[in-house]
């Protein structure tokens, strides 16, 4: 800590209750009057009884620690790099986790299962909850179970609501890519429409036949991962679109695909553009130049920023290291996932990063939050992709073979929050494969090629468990030294370098790659034969995951 005091957390009658419990040094929590269980963050309403009796409890401030990591990258004021994030499971009741720091003691000190207390810094109109080793020490415990049992999700996957699919009655038509790079300098909107204009050629329909719309994230201030939205872009072209969709609240790209083929199946359009754009390289150049100023926070937001947890590294850097803790995960086997994603983009021409990379560079690179370095994390870039969903009974007649839709998997089993939620995956993953495999005759082995998620290292070792590709646990042997992920191994992952290597297109690019192996017009990196292809969007929560298929 520094004498220059850090931003505070927003305070508000709904949780002012828990930001100024400091005062007399007794941590508080919600707590359901009817089961007694602890809810946080709090809620008008218990989870786990559904009863409506909330109350405010006192606990000992005592909890185990689940998680940690070191932060190099990140600062806020009064909190320099480097710091120590933390979640700790508390006493009473273990399903109730508080995102924190670490404090009075040195991160080799830290070890999980440790028994943890909390002492509180004031800071502005609150009192920080944070935790140091409890004074006592006891041995270390085994982490708390998972709230959700990774060997029982399948079965709570709710059954197919009718026998006719609405994934058979879409195909993808057309695909486009702007230019990708690294502070391109061009405006955002610029890219989505080169992109759109690509996707409609590639098509062979006109910008008259598109009467459809959807985005994520749409409008908003996203600081770079956003670009106007709907609204931008039929300003730009002029379009008439009978259906439109935008927003953040679903799973990425990916969400506005399945938006799209609920739109085309139930007659609202025929052909629907969907698209993604990213300019977050010129952003932050422009924040740098001062052309775009930011203000300094005064306040956080949330239950983690006010711990200076700000990215999704906080979060996925614990899941990563629960991971190493309980099933022997190593750094070396996330390399392994970060060098099969540059190989492949060394055969592509669009991609960010494309000189080759060992794993000395892997693991000689400069620290994030640990465990992860810089080669763990995606490339900022700025870039638009767009893809079109139509009608089957059109798509047959267009420019391009048609690539039919197989299934999706979307349904929620865990908690959204990010530090309530699974403890050893990226939130998410499990609850959506399982719903995925419920929805086709297909299995794992019958996938080609493999586009997942790869905000990450870890998001892709995830999505590589839990879609089956190995059991839960066994990502460090069914990799192999990365045989088994390489163009020519049981899986090909990422063929087009993936958003480590390609560049931080949030998930559609991976969609854009997926379409292109079923093609069979992905080059030099083609994978001979390719007939289905899985492709996961989403990083943290939500997520969700769309089989492919070739038609015929």
């Amino acid at each position: 800590m520094t004498d220059h005091q850090r931003p505070g957390p927003v305070v508000t009658e709904e949780n002012e209750f828990f930001w100024t419990a400091g005062a007399d040094g007794r941590l508080r929590v919600a707590e359901c009057g009817s089961c007694a269980a602890l809810i946080h963050p709090p809620q008008p309403v218990c989870r786990y009884c559904r009863g409506h009796d909330i109350g405010v409890r006192a606990v000992s401030g005592h909890a185990t620690l689940i998680g940690f990591t070191v932060n190099h990258r990140f600062a806020l004021p009064g909190l320099p790099a480097p710091y120590v994030v933390a979640q700790v499971a508390l006493e009473e009741d273990p399903r109730v986790r508080l995102t924190t720091n670490a404090v009075q003691c040195t991160p080799d000190e830290l070890e999980l299962g440790m028994r943890m207390e909390v002492v509180f810094e004031p800071v502005e109109d609150a009192w920080l909850p944070l935790f140091r080793p409890a004074r006592d020490r006891p041995a270390t415990d085994p982490l708390p179970l998972a709230e959700v049992d990774t060997r029982q999700l399948a079965r709570r996957v709710r059954p197919m609501a009718s026998t006719e699919k609405f994934e058979d009655k879409v195909a993808i038509t057309g695909i486009g890519m702007s230019e990708i790079g690294r502070r391109l300098m061009v405006p955002p909107v610029s890219l989505t429409v080169q992109a759109c204009e690509r996707a409609i050629a590639d098509a062979g329909l006109t910008v008259d036949d598109i009467d459809g719309l959807a985005t994520y994230p749409g409008a908003g201030p996203f600081g770079g991962f956003g670009e106007g939205g709907v609204t931008a872009l039929e300003s730009a072209l002029g379009l008439e679109p009978t259906w439109y969709n935008g927003g953040g609240e679903t799973f990425g790209p990916g969400g506005s695909l399945i938006s799209a083929m609920l739109a085309v199946a139930g007659g609202l359009a025929r052909h629907v553009l969907c698209f993604r754009t990213v300019w977050e390289a010129s952003y932050g150049e422009l924040v740098r130049r001062g052309r775009i100023v930011q203000d300094p926070p005064r306040q956080l937001d949330g239950w983690m920023k006010p711990f200076g947890a700000i990215s999704a590294a906080h979060t996925l850097a614990q899941n990563a290291q629960r991971h190493f803790h309980r099933y022997g995960t190593t750094r070396e086997t996330l390399g392994w996932i970060a060098l099969n994603q540059r190989a492949n983009a060394g055969l592509n021409p669009t991609a960010v990063y494309r000189d080759p990379m060992t794993m000395d560079d892997y693991l000689g690179a400069r620290p994030i939050t640990t465990p992860f370095g810089l080669y763990d994390c995606d490339v900022p870039c700025d870039g638009a992709v767009a893809v079109i969903v139509s009608a089957v009974d059109a798509a047959r007649d267009l420019a391009q073979p048609p690539v039919l839709v197989e299934a999706v998997g979307t349904q929620i089993l865990e908690r959204l929050e990010w530090d309530q939620s699974t403890l050893t995956h990226e939130p998410q993953v499990l609850g959506q494969s399982a719903h995925l495999w419920s929805r086709t005759a297909l299995r794992p082995e019958d996938v080609d090629v493999a586009e997942l998620y790869d905000g990450f290292t870890f998001n892709c070792l995830s999505w590589l468990e839990g879609l089956g590709f190995c059991g839960i646990g066994e990502a460090k042997d069914f990799l192999d030294g990365g045989k088994n992920i390489a163009r020519d191994g049981v899986l090909p992952l990422n063929t087009h370098g993936g958003q480590l290597s390609h560049g931080r297109t949030h998930g559609m690019g991976l969609v854009h790659e997926a379409i292109t192996q079923l093609r069979g017009a992905a080059g030099a990196r083609q994978i001979p034969g390719a007939r289905v292809a899985v492709a996961s969007s989403g990083g943290l929560t939500p997520s969700g995951v769309i089989l492919f298929r070739a038609d015929g």
